[in-house]
Formats: structure tokens, C-alpha cells, sequence
């Protein structure tokens, strides 16, 4: 039986001569053209084949395809817009007000209005209404604050673009402020503050910190997240005369990516031009242009840490600690090395996974994290905004290990402004325009390039123009800009038990000195 299954299967798979004779006669070519050796046996591969029509591709004239476009309307308000090839577009509004020019003002209302983002309008009678608006057009909306500037941001079907710019245009200037959505919003602000301050990693909690330091009582020093004294504080009236100052056009940019100009500056003439705004058409008479004041000092924070794990796993007693300098502003020529002196200091934690790109050869992870297996964390940071800038490293241990750890931490910013070694340059600066070109490929990282560099400068450097500045620094360069950061005096956060925190003075003092070693500290009983 199985041997007469056996001779089918070769019967089918083999054939017949009258099934192949029917095929032959059933007039199929036995070659196709173009597609064997058979048609054109003489023609090697290196040369075109006869008859074969020329193929046309497509042509780009240098940079001029990648501009991005910038027109600006009659109330002040900018329309910047760059192309991107796809069928989703990224649109929103971007403006120049945050926790920095709340000076005049109760601190946090920039983080109400972060949270109130996106509720009802005079068009829209609630939240839901808008999030069932923009599923038709497959669309998300998210709203982000900073400590310069606000971002209403829509990802949305470019066929939606219309309704999406119309549906920005309610949410910035008509928004209702019901005592409703106020009441939701302490609540929410309230379980922000309390979840900052229960999290295992305390990073945003110290870069607050480190600005509080730094800029004492001004600018960028300033609460960037509501203090809880104010939470019951802040009403409709409070926020309208700070919207009243801060949401003009001329304050403003429509930025879109995926969209074409023309039509985004139409939608824009259409829903942002000429309207009144919920909170009326006063002029702004109260607006704040101070420029950041950078003091040094020392911000302490003594917790218990020991109880920070969130599961059944114990998470060892940590210690956090964050030194910074003042560095640059980012419309400033020296912005560009500082950014890769970051990138040369590196860091990370000590149990990240190795790799490319990981920097792995960074001098925090080759000088510190490789060296002194006590330390869980050591991270360089660059906060920069229009008129300063901070340079800082964060580092964590065992609060008994914690003076050393700091010793550790001015030897290496000492070590900043001596021998650059040329391999270490040239990676930084590699990592660096590699990071930069990989984050572009995303639209939302795209759409905030745009917008936050229009909202600065009216105008944008394109991608190779930041690789071309990347590409010119020099280790004279380096050793320039951080001889200069030395030269100001510190600023120190601190977390945690802080019983071996040296004073503020010592830190100083190491950071003036050639070596960065704290000074020596003797007592008479042990």
C-alpha cells in the first residue's frame, strides 16, 4: 500500500507528457523576455539591455527640500512648518511661558495648566468630545511643560489637519476652566507631588533641587512643580491673569511636521488670527523678562531611603548627590562644545548593560563607575535655556561612603578642563551626531525641534548644520569652556542621610583647587 502512495506522489510530482504536451500547446512562451539569458545571450551584465526605456529617479537640489518654513502672521504669532514623508502629521502650539516667569505669580500655575490641557471649550463640551474628535482622524493629544516653555501637541492623519488646528486653536485660547476641572486638577497635581516624592528614582525630584540652588528665588530657579501650600490657592481668576500676559500670539508658534505650509498657514489665518480669547484682548501689561541670576549654594534634603523599594525586593539605602556649574545658554557659540563635554563625561548606573552606544567608554563610566564598584550611579546632565545654562553630575552611594563619593565627583570636574585625548573627542562627538540624527527620525522629536528653535530664534538650524559645529570642536575647545565653568562657584542638591555630606565651603574649595581633593577635616574624638 505504501509503496503504490509513493509512486502517485512521484507521478504528481513529476508529471505527465500529456499534461506538460498541453501546456505547450496552450501557446505559454517557454522564457520571458528580459528575464534569462536567452533573449539577449551577448549582453553582459555591466551594460543596459536594448529597448530597455532609461529609468528616472528622483532628485533632491541640495538642502533646499529639508528648509524649514517660517511665516509670520499679522498678531505677532509664527507658522513654521518642515516635511516629513508619511501620511500622520505632528501640529501644536508652543509657547514662550513656564514655571520661570511665575515670579509676579503663585508658583505652579504652569503646572495646573499642564494638567488642565485638552478639557472643555466653547466648542468642545468636555474632554471626551475632543479625544472623540481627533480618533476620527486616528489622532493623540498630549500637553508638556518646561521650565521656558509650554507644548500643546496633536499626532493626527494629515487629511485632519482643519480640524486639528481648529481643535488646538479652542484648547490654548477658549478653554472653559470649569470649578469641576479645577477641583480634578488639585487632585491630580496633588498625587503628582506625592508620587515625586515616593519614587525609587529621585532624579526629577534633584534636578529640581539643583535649579534651586542654582538660581536662587529667580528664573529657572523658580517651582517648577505647584508647591502644596498652593494647590487650593490657584482659581479661574489667578489663571486668567496669567494667561492674560503669557498666551499672546506673539509669544506663540504653530509648528507642524508632515504638512504642507501653505495650507497650515491658511488654517492658521482662519482659527488663530483675529480671535478673542476667553480671558479677553487686554494687552499684557505685567510681563516678566528678567534674565536668570546665577547664585552657587546648597539645597539639603534629609529623608529616610531606606524604605524607597516598591516591591517585596529590598533596594539598598542610597545617598544622592548632584554638584553643578553654570555653563551657556544655547544661542551662545560655546553651547555646541559644552553639549559635547556632556557627552565626554557621560555615565549612567552601574548595573546598565553594555553595548554600542551605551557609553560605555564615557570618562564617568572609565573613571568612576569602573573604578569604584561602591558607587550604583554617576550621570552627567545639561539643563540649557536662552540666557544660562547648567552642567551637572549626579551620583549615589552609601551614606557612609558619601565624602569620598564628592571627592570623586571634583577630581573629575577638575579633570575637565586638562589633557582632552583626541580618540575620546572624536567618539563623544560621534556619539553625539549619532544621537541627534536617530532622535530626528521620530515626527513628535521633529515637531519640538521646530517649534522650540523658531520659538528661541525665528529660524532653525538644520541637522547638518549642527553636525558641521559638532564637527569643528577641539580639545582646546573643551579645556576653554570648562576652565571657564570653573571659575563660578557650585551648586549642590542633596537627598537622602546626610550625615557625612561635607560643608558647602569644602566643596568649593576642591573644585578651586588644582586636584579637586576636599580639604582634610581632623577630630579629636572618634
Amino acid at each position: 500500500m505504501a509503496a503504490m502512495v509513493l509512486a502517485a506522489a512521484r507521478v504528481l510530482l513529476r508529471g505527465s507528457g500529456s499534461w506538460r504536451c498541453s501546456r505547450l500547446r496552450s501557446g505559454a512562451p517557454s522564457h520571458r523576455q528580459f528575464s534569462g539569458g536567452g533573449a539577449y545571450p551577448h549582453v553582459p551584465l555591466s551594460s543596459p539591455l536594448p529597448g530597455v526605456p532609461k529609468p528616472v529617479f528622483a532628485t533632491v537640489d541640495g538642502q533646499e527640500k529639508f528648509e524649514t518654513k517660517v511665516t509670520t502672521l499679522d498678531n505677532g504669532l509664527r507658522v513654521a512648518s518642515q516635511n516629513k514623508f508619511g501620511q500622520f502629521c505632528t501640529v501644536g502650539i508652543l509657547i514662550n511661558s513656564g514655571s520661570r516667569y511665575e515670579a509676579k505669580y503663585l508658583s505652579g500655575i504652569a503646572h495646573f495648566l499642564e494638567k488642565l490641557a485638552f478639557s472643555s471649550t466653547d466648542r468642545f463640551e468636555s474632554k471626551d468630545e475632543i479625544l472623540l474628535t481627533l480618533e476620527k482622524h486616528g489622532g493623540i493629544c498630549d500637553c508638556q511643560t518646561s521650565r521656558d516653555t509650554t507644548m500643546y501637541a496633536v499626532s493626527a492623519d494629515s487629511k485632519g489637519l482643519d480640524t486639528v488646528v481648529g481643535l488646538l486653536a479652542d484648547v490654548v485660547l477658549h478653554p472653559r476652566l470649569t470649578d469641576e476641572e479645577i477641583e480634578m486638577t488639585r487632585m491630580a497635581v496633588q498625587f503628582e507631588l506625592e508620587d515625586l516624592n515616593m519614587r525609587p528614582d529621585p532624579e526629577p525630584l534633584l534636578t529640581e533641587m539643583i535649579h534651586e540652588a542654582a538660581y536662587r528665588e529667580n528664573t529657572v530657579g523658580l517651582h517648577r512643580f505647584c508647591p502644596t501650600e498652593n494647590i487650593a490657592k490657584i482659581d479661574r481668576e489667578v489663571l486668567h491673569s496669567y494667561l492674560r500676559n503669557y498666551y499672546t500670539p506673539d509669544r506663540m508658534v504653530l509648528a507642524g511636521v508632515g504638512v504642507e505650509h501653505e495650507h497650515l498657514v491658511e488654517c492658521a489665518r482662519k482659527y488663530l488670527l483675529g480671535t478673542q480669547p476667553a480671558w479677553g484682548c487686554e494687552k499684557a501689561v505685567d510681563v516678566d523678562r528678567s534674565v536668570a541670576q546665577y547664585t552657587g549654594g546648597v539645597v539639603k534634603l534629609e529623608r529616610d531611603m531606606s524604605n524607597v523599594s516598591l516591591g517585596p525586593a529590598p533596594f539598598p539605602e542610597l545617598t544622592h548627590i548632584m554638584i553643578g556649574l553654570e555653563s551657556c545658554s544655547f544661542l551662545e557659540e560655546d553651547f555646541i562644545p559644552f553639549a559635547v563635554l556632556n557627552m565626554m563625561m557621560g555615565g549612567g548606573g552601574s548595573f546598565s548593560a553594555g553595548g554600542p552606544g551605551k557609553g560605555m567608554f564615557t570618562r564617568l563610566y572609565l573613571n568612576v563607575l569602573n573604578r569604584h564598584h561602591w558607587m550604583y550611579n554617576a550621570t552627567s546632565y545639561h539643563h540649557s535655556y536662552e540666557d544660562t545654562g547648567l552642567l551637572c553630575v549626579h551620583a549615589s552611594a552609601d551614606p557612609r561612603q558619601v565624602r569620598e563619593m564628592v571627592e570623586i565627583l571634583t577630581k573629575e570636574f577638575i579633570l575637565m578642563a586638562g589633557t582632552v585625548d583626541v580618540v575620546e573627542l572624536e567618539r563623544a562627538k560621534t556619539q553625539l551626531m549619532s544621537m541627534l540624527m536617530m532622535n530626528l527620525e521620530s515626527r513628535p522629536v521633529i515637531f519640538e525641534d521646530v517649534g522650540r528653535q523658531v520659538l528661541a530664534t525665528h529660524s532653525r538650524k538644520l541637522p547638518h548644520e549642527l553636525c558641521a559645529l559638532i564637527r569643528s570642536v577641539k580639545p582646546e575647545d573643551i579645556r576653554r569652556v570648562a576652565s571657564q565653568m570653573l571659575r563660578r562657584k557650585p551648586a549642590v542638591a542633596a537627598l537622602g542621610d546626610l550625615s557625612h555630606l561635607p560643608a558647602y565651603e569644602h566643596i568649593q574649595a576642591a573644585l578651586s583647587s588644582r586636584d579637586g581633593r576636599l580639604p582634610r577635616t581632623y577630630r579629636l574624638f572618634r
